[in-house]
């Protein structure tokens, strides 16, 4: 099997109102490398966020005495706490330089997934509010004008719990499972698999990553091709929810 990963590497800056699903048609034709059957796009929450208007401005934020709390227990802005409490539905652990809380969309990630980069000073994104709805409108009208299945995730960049560092993982999705059960499959010993799940959409949105970047990249979309296992995976109806663990089995909360 050979994977190709595409970075479209002339999509504009994003603003609030823009068509993302026309903007990365016209990059793949600009580029030469148009969408094909089975293609899976992976796409940056921030420019999400951005072309729905779901953009904070800090400053206009008045922080309430729980933010001021927070900020002095993290050493973080107010403004910025404030931001997190809004988009929270619960905190899970506040320390020096760190606050990780459940956000309205049920993933538990640092500073509720809102980010300060990539965007002009004094702003910040927040996940954009239902992902999975996001990228089902974004496949859906690339779809029907291509008259071609692909698949759709959109990405964050999160750290992980007992490993430094951070991956891309997948906050939406749509055309492809999240979630592969294999559990009955045989391994390479003829044994069947007890309780095997793979995170797929989330491996998908790491490898992307690796083409994105953290910084300057300015590549906020990346095509996946050649990924063999599609037409096993591809489902209208799939989304980045069924990643979400029940909080009932959550052992580390």
């Amino acid at each position: 099997m050979i994977i190709e990963l595409i970075g479209l590497e002339n999509m504009p800056l994003i603003k609030k109102g823009d068509d993302l699903s026309q903007l990365i048609l016209d990059s793949v034709q600009v580029q030469g490398c148009d969408l094909k059957e089975a293609d899976i796009l992976v796409i940056a929450e921030t420019v999400v966020s951005k072309s729905e208007g779901n953009c904070i401005e800090l400053d206009s934020l008045k922080p309430s005495l729980e933010a001021e709390e927070l900020a002095r227990k993290t050493g973080k802005d107010a403004s910025l706490m404030e931001a997190i409490l809004k988009h929270s539905q619960e905190i899970v652990k506040v320390g020096k330089d760190f606050i990780v809380t459940e956000t309205e969309q049920g993933f538990v990630c640092a500073n509720a997934g809102i980010d300060e980069s990539n965007i002009k000073k004094g702003c910040a994104t927040p996940l954009p509010h239902n992902p999975d709805q996001s990228a089902a409108h974004i496949r859906k009208k690339i779809e029907s004008k291509l008259l071609q299945k692909i698949g759709v995730i959109i990405s964050d960049t999160q750290g992980r719990p007992f490993r430094e560092g951070a991956v891309g993982v997948a906050v939406g999705s749509s055309g492809i499972k999240t979630l592969w059960d294999l559990t009955g499959k045989r391994d390479l010993y003829g044994q069947k698999l007890q309780t095997t799940k793979i995170a797929i959409a989330d491996e998908l949105a790491a490898s992307a990553s690796l083409l994105m970047g953290q910084a300057n990249e300015g590549i906020p979309v990346v095509i996946i091709r050649g990924y063999d296992n599609f037409d096993i995976l591809k489902d209208p109806d799939a989304n980045a929810q069924q990643l979400l663990r029940p909080k009932k089995y959550d052992v580390f909360r």
